[in-house]
């Protein structure tokens, strides 16, 4: 009897233990067909919600390619007009600089001929003052020849000394203006490279811009 009874608990705990397993592997199952519901339900949504997405980036970038095109023309007249002005001003500044050469070297003429003339006066005293000299007497001749022939030095030294400032004056403007036009021609150049890159960054901008708006989609 009491093997019996053993017997009849143990079956009876493991029946309880299967009906207990089905119940628990049916639950199972239901949790996992209501979770792939909720799934499905989600990607259904995500899927909708991307398809919207999607439509409203392609009227953004409908847009975008208008707006670019019209910044594109707007950029590109921009650029024109500046170099246009910027081309002007050079030539402008050329011209002011050969203007000014030019009138540098009228100056530098007009006072090398002044400086020729003073020298052939000289010369030309120095030729009367030695006939008057010989007419003179010895002693009298003697100091004034010392005296004029001095002042004639001085003279002469001085004139020497102004001829010579003067062209390294005006050999110092040429120089300067020479720079000057040099500088103006680097300035183009970099003017000119700037436009070039900054024209070249804005395209990069708008195209990587464009490139990020398509990986973004």
């Amino acid at each position: 009897n009491f093997t019996n009874c053993t017997t009849v608990i143990v079956l009876t705990f493991q029946t309880n233990v299967l009906t207990e397993l089905r119940k628990w592997k049916l639950s199972l199952i239901e949790h996992h067909k209501l979770q792939m519901r909720q799934e499905k339900d989600k990607y259904a949504a995500h899927v909708k919600q991307l398809s919207s997405e999607m439509e409203n980036l392609k009227e953004l970038l409908r847009t975008c390619e208008i707006s670019i095109g019209r910044k594109d023309e707007v950029v590109i007249t921009n650029l024109t007009q500046a170099l246009e002005r910027q081309k002007e001003r050079i030539e402008l500044m050329r011209t002011f600089t050969l203007w000014r050469i030019q009138h540098i070297k009228a100056k530098q003429e007009e006072y090398a001929n002044r400086i020729v003339d003073r020298q052939f006066r000289t010369a030309l005293m120095k030729k009367v003052w030695v006939a008057w000299r010989s007419l003179s007497e010895e002693k009298w001749k003697e100091k004034v020849a010392k005296a004029c022939q001095l002042r004639a030095e001085d003279v002469c030294v001085q004139l020497t000394n102004d001829y010579d400032d003067k062209i390294a004056e005006l050999t110092a403007t040429l120089e300067q203006t020479k720079a000057e036009i040099l500088r103006l021609h680097s300035e183009r150049e970099q003017y000119e490279d700037t436009m070039k890159k900054a024209f070249m960054r804005g395209v990069c901008a708008l195209n990587l811009e464009a490139m990020t708006m398509f990986q973004g989609k």
